[in-house]
């Protein structure tokens, strides 16, 4: 069971951020980072980033506000680390080409581990990558919000204001 029609993609958006791959409850009702214990929503409305603490049944909203939703897998599962090897191959030439056509400003890698999957490097620091896999395209790091990080709530909020700047900054481009 996989689930490519939980993307919530455009072009030229500002952002699409990037899961690791839908979780079953997220896959159930059929929207983004939907379980109670994610921190996303508020994470995003903390930094700015969104005018409003969204919910999850509203992610199709910010498409209208230049936000869209991928996964480097689309097969949901209760862990990440259920994730294959083999299954992250074939996503990052999925998330790869979906870049490519989309051209986002901004590819957001909501973990640092879908970032290493998804660009083959060994280690990668919070924020703005200094070389992008996909051409025109920034990618920038940031912390998974998912409860089980263990890092601080406001230390992932700083990293994703860095990211709220970032967007304004190409915003002010255009």
């Amino acid at each position: 069971m996989s689930h490519p029609d939980l993307d919530l993609l455009n072009h030229d958006l500002d952002v699409i951020f990037i899961g690791f791959n839908p979780s079953l409850y997220s896959a159930e009702v059929m929207h983004h980072y939907a379980s109670k214990s994610n921190r996303f929503w508020r994470i995003l409305s903390h930094a700015g980033i969104t005018d409003r603490l969204y919910s999850p049944n509203e992610d199709f909203k910010l498409l209208e506000k230049g936000f869209g939703f991928t996964n480097i897998v689309d097969r949901p599962t209760k862990s990440a680390a259920e994730i294959t090897a083999e299954e992250y191959r074939e996503g990052k030439k999925v998330l790869l080409n979906k870049l490519m056509f989309y051209q986002p400003k901004i590819a957001c890698f909501v973990g640092k581990g879908v970032y290493l999957s998804y660009s083959g490097k060994q280690k990668a620091d919070w924020g703005l990558q200094p070389d992008s896999v996909a051409p025109g395209v920034m990618e920038f790091t940031a912390p998974s919000s998912s409860g089980l990080v263990r890092m601080k709530q406001n230390e992932i909020v700083d990293i994703y204001k860095s990211l709220a700047n970032l967007i304004k900054e190409k915003q002010s481009f255009i």
